[in-house]
């Protein structure tokens, strides 16, 4: 389903929400939180806006703290709904990988609001 009409070519969505919409954030706030930090990647590119516009077939590379996770992005999603919902919206593509513990300024960013 598109999110900007019928076009899918146009279909966009900002990385934030749709991380909010995957579940690989408790909350848009902490979400957008994991953008500006660094923690994202799309497509190769390190993302320090929230507002970083996504497609379907774009790759993300989230390390939220000590964990690494791959993903390709199946669907834009249209709202944050079960998580049998929010897993249809991506495909892994990087199994789930310990990574050294995180230095000191990540600690608040890992903690629950």
């Amino acid at each position: 389903m598109s999110a900007n009409g019928d076009d899918p070519a146009l279909a966009a969505r900002r990385l934030d929400q749709w991380l909010w919409f995957a579940r690989f954030a408790k909350s848009r706030s902490l979400a957008a939180r994991l953008c500006v930090s660094g923690a994202v990647t799309v497509n190769g590119i390190p993302v320090r806006k929230a507002n970083h516009v996504i497609r379907v077939g774009d790759r993300i590379v989230l390390t939220p703290g000590e964990w690494r996770r791959g993903v390709r992005i199946l669907d834009l999603g249209q709202r944050r709904g079960p998580t049998a919902e929010a897993c249809g919206l991506y495909e892994e593509i990087e199994a789930a990988r310990r990574v050294p513990a995180p230095a000191p300024e990540w600690i608040p960013l890992l903690a629950e609001e």
